[in-house]
């Protein structure tokens, strides 16, 4: 069973209207978010072997704040991530190697909740549960969706990931600073 964690970027800032998209940081509850989530990930025992990353400022500052793992990942800055939509995610996804067990993604919306949707199925989402529910609902900065995969990367289509969990930061303890 393969492991597949997608996680939105954590709030961004838009303290300086003069920067391009890709070049904003995290703001304070941005940082403070992603340090409680890397703490969140590092308890659940998220460790993955792959990290995809957007190239965007915003989504760097997020790994870097996760970290560390338990393991060394490889990690890859993709500039296609880069508010790709859910079809492009799925492509990149698609070119995993085949002996990667967990990847992570770290990415933007609308595409990565869109991807997240397809991958749990309109059965499941319809089925319902707690976290298909708040994930049908809304993906919020910094929020973490873990999906069990049971086929190869290149396989991985609408409605064959299973929903394992969906946490959103204000759900967390923030980390006393």
């Amino acid at each position: 069973m393969r492991q597949l964690l997608l996680l939105r970027h954590a709030k961004s800032s838009w303290d300086d209207p003069s920067l391009p998209d890709h070049d904003r940081p995290l703001n304070e509850r941005g940082r403070a978010d992603a340090v409680a989530m890397g703490g969140e990930m590092r308890g659940l025992g998220l460790a993955p072997d792959i990290v995809l990353v957007s190239s965007a400022r915003r989504t760097i500052e997020t790994l870097a704040l996760i970290e560390p793992f338990d393991d060394t990942p490889v990690i890859d800055t993709v500039d296609t991530l880069y508010l790709a939509p859910a079809r492009k995610l799925l492509d990149i996804l698609h070119a995993v190697p085949e002996t990667a067990r967990s990847v992570l993604v770290i990415g933007h919306n609308p595409g990565l909740h869109n991807l997240a949707l397809a991958l749990a199925g309109p059965t499941a989402m319809a089925r319902g549960g707690i976290d298909a529910l708040r994930l049908a609902e809304r993906y919020p900065t910094a929020a973490l969706a873990e999906f069990a995969v049971a086929t190869p990367w290149w396989g991985l289509a609408e409605g064959n990931a299973r929903l394992v969990r969906f946490v959103c930061p204000r759900d967390l303890p923030k980390p006393v600073p």
